[in-house]
Protein backbone atom coordinates (compact mmCIF):
# COMPACT_ATOMS: atom_id res chain seq x y z
CA UNK A 1 0.00 0.00 0.00
CA UNK A 2 1.13 3.35 -0.39
CA UNK A 3 1.49 6.36 2.00
CA UNK A 4 -2.00 7.07 2.74
CA UNK A 5 -0.75 10.60 3.76
CA UNK A 6 -1.58 12.78 6.93
CA UNK A 7 -5.47 11.55 7.44
CA UNK A 8 -5.20 8.40 6.15
CA UNK A 9 -8.46 6.69 5.30
CA UNK A 10 -9.61 5.31 8.78
CA UNK A 11 -9.66 9.14 9.53
CA UNK A 12 -13.36 11.17 9.49
CA UNK A 13 -11.56 13.77 7.10
CA UNK A 14 -11.16 11.27 4.57
CA UNK A 15 -14.83 10.72 4.51
CA UNK A 16 -16.22 14.13 5.45
CA UNK A 17 -14.04 15.80 2.92
CA UNK A 18 -15.53 14.00 -0.13
CA UNK A 19 -18.71 14.84 0.39
CA UNK A 20 -20.32 17.68 -2.31
CA UNK A 21 -21.63 19.99 0.15
CA UNK A 22 -18.05 21.20 0.98
CA UNK A 23 -18.49 23.60 -1.93
CA UNK A 24 -21.09 25.10 -0.17
CA UNK A 25 -19.33 24.90 3.44
CA UNK A 26 -16.42 26.93 1.76
CA UNK A 27 -18.79 29.91 0.76
CA UNK A 28 -19.47 30.01 4.50
CA UNK A 29 -15.97 29.87 5.76
CA UNK A 30 -15.64 32.39 3.63
CA UNK A 31 -18.20 34.87 4.51
CA UNK A 32 -17.12 33.84 8.46
CA UNK A 33 -13.75 34.35 7.94
CA UNK A 34 -14.51 38.61 6.25
CA UNK A 35 -16.11 39.48 9.51
CA UNK A 36 -12.55 39.48 11.70
CA UNK A 37 -10.93 43.21 9.88
CA UNK A 38 -7.56 42.41 10.27
CA UNK A 39 -8.11 39.25 8.68
CA UNK A 40 -9.91 40.17 5.95
CA UNK A 41 -8.16 43.47 5.60
CA UNK A 42 -4.74 40.78 4.88
CA UNK A 43 -6.71 39.96 1.98
CA UNK A 44 -7.54 43.09 0.30
CA UNK A 45 -4.46 44.90 0.33
CA UNK A 46 -2.52 42.26 -0.76
CA UNK A 47 -4.95 40.95 -3.45
CA UNK A 48 -7.27 42.85 -5.94
CA UNK A 49 -9.35 39.08 -6.15
CA UNK A 50 -12.55 41.14 -4.32
CA UNK A 51 -11.84 44.43 -5.65
CA UNK A 52 -14.86 45.33 -7.95
CA UNK A 53 -12.75 48.27 -9.15
CA UNK A 54 -9.93 46.01 -10.51
CA UNK A 55 -9.58 44.05 -13.44
CA UNK A 56 -7.75 41.67 -11.08
CA UNK A 57 -10.98 40.74 -9.51
CA UNK A 58 -11.39 37.92 -11.71
CA UNK A 59 -8.92 36.03 -9.80
CA UNK A 60 -11.45 35.70 -6.55
CA UNK A 61 -12.25 31.96 -8.74
CA UNK A 62 -8.41 31.31 -9.25
CA UNK A 63 -8.39 32.12 -5.02
CA UNK A 64 -11.60 29.84 -4.50
CA UNK A 65 -9.98 26.67 -6.05
CA UNK A 66 -6.34 27.33 -4.74
CA UNK A 67 -8.23 27.06 -1.36
CA UNK A 68 -10.01 23.89 -2.55
CA UNK A 69 -6.83 22.79 -4.15
CA UNK A 70 -5.16 22.90 -0.91
CA UNK A 71 -7.26 21.34 0.85
CA UNK A 72 -7.84 18.42 -1.60
CA UNK A 73 -3.63 17.73 -1.23
CA UNK A 74 -3.56 17.71 2.73
CA UNK A 75 -6.70 15.44 2.77
CA UNK A 76 -6.30 12.61 0.31
CA UNK A 77 -2.34 13.31 -0.99
CA UNK A 78 0.89 11.88 0.08
CA UNK A 79 2.42 13.18 3.65
CA UNK A 80 5.49 14.82 0.84
CA UNK A 81 2.79 16.65 -1.06
CA UNK A 82 1.33 17.67 1.65
CA UNK A 83 4.03 18.96 3.85
CA UNK A 84 5.19 20.84 0.14
CA UNK A 85 1.80 22.59 0.10
CA UNK A 86 1.79 23.57 3.86
CA UNK A 87 5.64 24.75 3.10
CA UNK A 88 4.52 26.95 0.11
CA UNK A 89 1.63 28.42 2.13
CA UNK A 90 4.11 29.28 4.74
CA UNK A 91 6.29 30.98 2.53
CA UNK A 92 3.85 33.06 1.04
CA UNK A 93 2.27 34.27 4.27
CA UNK A 94 5.31 35.24 5.72
CA UNK A 95 6.33 37.70 2.58
CA UNK A 96 2.67 40.11 2.97
CA UNK A 97 1.65 42.10 5.83
CA UNK A 98 -0.45 44.68 6.16
CA UNK A 99 -1.11 48.13 7.68
CA UNK A 100 -4.39 49.33 9.99
CA UNK A 101 -5.63 52.61 8.18
CA UNK A 102 -6.59 54.20 11.73
CA UNK A 103 -3.38 53.61 13.61
CA UNK A 104 -0.50 52.97 11.10
CA UNK A 105 0.10 49.63 12.51
CA UNK A 106 1.83 47.50 10.31
CA UNK A 107 1.63 43.10 10.63
CA UNK A 108 2.09 40.14 9.00
CA UNK A 109 -0.74 37.97 7.64
CA UNK A 110 0.72 35.13 9.42
CA UNK A 111 0.12 36.28 12.51
CA UNK A 112 -1.27 33.24 14.72
CA UNK A 113 -3.88 35.08 15.83
CA UNK A 114 -5.33 35.51 11.99
CA UNK A 115 -4.14 32.26 11.08
CA UNK A 116 -6.11 30.28 13.72
CA UNK A 117 -8.99 32.79 12.88
CA UNK A 118 -9.33 31.51 9.25
CA UNK A 119 -8.53 27.77 10.52
CA UNK A 120 -11.56 27.95 13.31
CA UNK A 121 -13.71 29.44 10.93
CA UNK A 122 -12.68 27.22 8.10
CA UNK A 123 -13.32 23.51 10.35
CA UNK A 124 -16.66 24.75 11.64
CA UNK A 125 -18.15 25.88 8.12
CA UNK A 126 -17.08 22.23 6.98
CA UNK A 127 -18.32 20.23 10.09
CA UNK A 128 -21.64 22.72 10.20
CA UNK A 129 -23.14 22.19 6.58
CA UNK A 130 -21.55 18.58 6.64
CA UNK A 131 -24.05 17.88 9.42
CA UNK A 132 -27.05 19.98 9.05
CA UNK A 133 -27.33 19.43 5.40
CA UNK A 134 -27.83 15.29 6.19
CA UNK A 135 -24.38 13.53 6.46
CA UNK A 136 -24.66 11.84 10.40
CA UNK A 137 -21.77 12.56 12.47
CA UNK A 138 -21.85 11.49 15.83
CA UNK A 139 -20.60 14.14 18.82
CA UNK A 140 -17.48 11.96 19.36
CA UNK A 141 -17.09 12.04 15.38
CA UNK A 142 -17.45 15.97 15.53
CA UNK A 143 -14.99 15.75 17.78
CA UNK A 144 -12.63 13.63 16.12
CA UNK A 145 -12.87 15.66 13.26
CA UNK A 146 -11.59 18.90 14.89
CA UNK A 147 -8.62 17.10 16.74
CA UNK A 148 -7.41 16.10 13.14
CA UNK A 149 -7.77 19.17 12.02
CA UNK A 150 -4.76 20.30 14.07
CA UNK A 151 -2.49 18.79 11.68
CA UNK A 152 -3.84 21.25 8.68
CA UNK A 153 -3.21 23.70 10.92
CA UNK A 154 -0.19 23.02 11.90
CA UNK A 155 0.77 23.01 8.27
CA UNK A 156 -0.22 26.54 7.65
CA UNK A 157 2.07 27.34 10.78
CA UNK A 158 0.27 26.89 13.81
CA UNK A 159 1.28 25.36 16.84
CA UNK A 160 -1.35 22.22 17.02
CA UNK A 161 -1.29 22.99 21.04
CA UNK A 162 -2.89 26.24 20.75
CA UNK A 163 -5.86 24.98 18.22
CA UNK A 164 -8.94 24.32 19.45
CA UNK A 165 -9.45 20.09 19.62
CA UNK A 166 -12.84 19.67 20.30
CA UNK A 167 -16.16 21.07 19.99
CA UNK A 168 -16.18 22.91 23.75
CA UNK A 169 -12.90 24.00 22.58
CA UNK A 170 -14.01 25.55 19.57
CA UNK A 171 -17.01 27.10 21.28
CA UNK A 172 -15.34 28.87 23.41
CA UNK A 173 -12.64 30.07 20.68
CA UNK A 174 -15.85 32.10 19.07
CA UNK A 175 -17.48 33.40 22.13
CA UNK A 176 -13.60 35.10 22.46
CA UNK A 177 -13.27 36.46 19.16
CA UNK A 178 -16.94 37.72 18.79
CA UNK A 179 -16.15 41.20 20.08
CA UNK A 180 -13.54 41.46 17.20
CA UNK A 181 -15.79 40.95 14.32
CA UNK A 182 -17.65 43.17 12.37
CA UNK A 183 -18.45 44.35 8.49
CA UNK A 184 -16.49 46.45 7.51
CA UNK A 185 -15.18 47.55 3.92
CA UNK A 186 -13.60 44.18 3.55
CA UNK A 187 -16.36 41.85 4.41
CA UNK A 188 -18.82 44.17 2.51
CA UNK A 189 -16.50 43.46 -0.52
CA UNK A 190 -16.25 39.73 -0.30
CA UNK A 191 -20.10 39.83 0.08
CA UNK A 192 -20.39 41.37 -2.76
CA UNK A 193 -18.15 38.88 -4.92
CA UNK A 194 -20.05 36.01 -3.08
CA UNK A 195 -23.43 37.62 -4.44
CA UNK A 196 -22.66 38.66 -7.51
CA UNK A 197 -19.06 37.10 -8.66
CA UNK A 198 -17.58 38.08 -12.74
CA UNK A 199 -19.44 35.59 -14.88
CA UNK A 200 -19.39 35.74 -18.55
CA UNK A 201 -22.28 38.10 -20.10
CA UNK A 202 -23.85 34.61 -21.49
CA UNK A 203 -23.58 32.56 -17.91
CA UNK A 204 -25.30 35.67 -16.31
CA UNK A 205 -28.65 33.85 -15.97
CA UNK A 206 -27.16 30.34 -14.74
CA UNK A 207 -25.15 32.65 -11.93
CA UNK A 208 -28.85 34.37 -10.99
CA UNK A 209 -30.02 30.68 -11.01
CA UNK A 210 -27.56 28.66 -9.70
CA UNK A 211 -24.67 30.54 -7.96
CA UNK A 212 -26.89 32.76 -5.82
CA UNK A 213 -28.97 29.79 -4.28
CA UNK A 214 -26.10 28.36 -3.56
CA UNK A 215 -24.36 31.80 -1.72
CA UNK A 216 -27.26 32.35 -0.42
CA UNK A 217 -27.79 29.19 1.36
CA UNK A 218 -24.12 29.34 2.63
CA UNK A 219 -24.68 32.34 3.98
CA UNK A 220 -27.79 31.20 5.81
CA UNK A 221 -26.14 28.53 7.58
CA UNK A 222 -24.02 31.29 9.45
CA UNK A 223 -24.82 31.74 13.18
CA UNK A 224 -27.19 34.56 13.65
CA UNK A 225 -24.73 37.08 15.10
CA UNK A 226 -22.70 36.77 11.42
CA UNK A 227 -26.75 37.53 10.21
CA UNK A 228 -26.59 40.95 12.81
CA UNK A 229 -23.13 42.00 11.33
CA UNK A 230 -24.11 41.96 7.87
CA UNK A 231 -27.18 43.46 8.59
CA UNK A 232 -29.23 41.28 6.04
CA UNK A 233 -31.69 38.47 7.83
CA UNK A 234 -31.68 34.97 7.39
CA UNK A 235 -34.63 32.53 7.16
CA UNK A 236 -35.76 30.45 9.92
CA UNK A 237 -33.16 28.18 10.65
CA UNK A 238 -35.78 25.22 10.42
CA UNK A 239 -36.07 26.51 6.78
CA UNK A 240 -32.06 26.16 6.69
CA UNK A 241 -31.44 22.87 7.37
CA UNK A 242 -34.77 21.37 5.04
CA UNK A 243 -32.69 23.66 2.49
CA UNK A 244 -29.33 21.87 3.38
CA UNK A 245 -31.14 18.90 3.44
CA UNK A 246 -32.79 18.67 0.08
CA UNK A 247 -29.77 20.03 -1.74
CA UNK A 248 -27.36 17.68 0.37
CA UNK A 249 -29.58 14.62 -0.76
CA UNK A 250 -29.81 16.08 -4.25
CA UNK A 251 -25.83 16.29 -4.54
CA UNK A 252 -25.29 12.93 -2.89
CA UNK A 253 -27.71 11.32 -5.58
CA UNK A 254 -24.90 12.20 -7.89
CA UNK A 255 -22.04 9.37 -8.46
CA UNK A 256 -19.30 10.04 -6.54
CA UNK A 257 -17.29 8.91 -9.04
CA UNK A 258 -18.48 11.02 -11.67
CA UNK A 259 -18.23 14.43 -9.18
CA UNK A 260 -13.98 13.51 -8.55
CA UNK A 261 -13.66 13.64 -11.76
CA UNK A 262 -13.39 17.15 -11.85
CA UNK A 263 -9.44 18.77 -11.59
CA UNK A 264 -7.20 18.19 -10.11
CA UNK A 265 -9.16 14.27 -8.99
CA UNK A 266 -7.65 14.18 -5.41
CA UNK A 267 -9.32 11.15 -4.44
CA UNK A 268 -9.38 9.21 -7.71
CA UNK A 269 -5.18 9.29 -7.08
CA UNK A 270 -5.35 8.66 -3.85
CA UNK A 271 -7.83 5.42 -4.73
CA UNK A 272 -5.75 4.58 -7.67
CA UNK A 273 -2.73 4.88 -5.08
CA UNK A 274 -4.09 3.18 -1.83
CA UNK A 275 -6.41 0.93 -3.39
CA UNK A 276 -10.64 0.70 -3.82
CA UNK A 277 -10.93 -0.09 -0.12
CA UNK A 278 -9.52 3.74 0.37
CA UNK A 279 -13.08 5.09 -1.37
CA UNK A 280 -14.54 7.85 0.95
CA UNK A 281 -18.11 6.86 1.35
CA UNK A 282 -20.86 7.97 4.33
CA UNK A 283 -21.67 5.21 5.19
CA UNK A 284 -18.00 4.31 6.93
CA UNK A 285 -18.70 7.14 9.61
CA UNK A 286 -21.31 5.05 10.74
CA UNK A 287 -18.35 1.81 11.23
CA UNK A 288 -16.60 3.89 13.69
CA UNK A 289 -19.35 4.71 16.41
CA UNK A 290 -18.31 1.25 18.35
CA UNK A 291 -15.07 2.47 18.18
CA UNK A 292 -15.90 6.89 18.84
CA UNK A 293 -18.61 6.07 21.13
CA UNK A 294 -18.63 4.94 24.70
CA UNK A 295 -20.66 2.63 26.86
CA UNK A 296 -24.45 3.93 26.03
CA UNK A 297 -23.67 6.44 22.99
CA UNK A 298 -25.44 4.89 20.29
CA UNK A 299 -25.35 6.92 16.97
CA UNK A 300 -28.88 7.11 16.52
CA UNK A 301 -29.46 9.17 19.89
CA UNK A 302 -26.13 11.05 19.40
CA UNK A 303 -26.59 11.94 15.78
CA UNK A 304 -25.02 16.08 14.84
CA UNK A 305 -27.41 17.17 12.29
CA UNK A 306 -27.46 20.88 13.02
CA UNK A 307 -31.25 20.39 13.53
CA UNK A 308 -33.13 21.89 16.74
CA UNK A 309 -31.76 18.48 18.60
CA UNK A 310 -28.42 17.62 19.12
CA UNK A 311 -27.19 20.88 17.12
CA UNK A 312 -23.51 21.54 18.29
CA UNK A 313 -23.12 25.18 16.48
CA UNK A 314 -19.99 25.99 17.43
CA UNK A 315 -19.87 29.19 15.77
CA UNK A 316 -23.31 30.17 16.82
Amino acid sequence: MGDPGLFTPNSVTWQMHGDPMMWVAGIRALYLQALHPRAVRGVMQNSTAFNRQKSGRQDAWGRLLRTANFVGTITYGTTEAAERAGARVRRIHSMLSATDPDTGERYGVDEPELLLWVHCAEIDSYLHVASRSGLRLTDAQADRYIDEQRASARLVGLDPDAVPANRAELAEYFEKVRPELECGPGARAVDDFLLRPPTHPLLVPAREVLWRRVAHMAYAALPPYAHELYGRAAPKPATVTRQLRATGTVLRCVPARLRWQLPPKHILRAMARLGPGSRPAPYKLGRQLAILDGPGEGGADRDVTGGERGRWGTAG
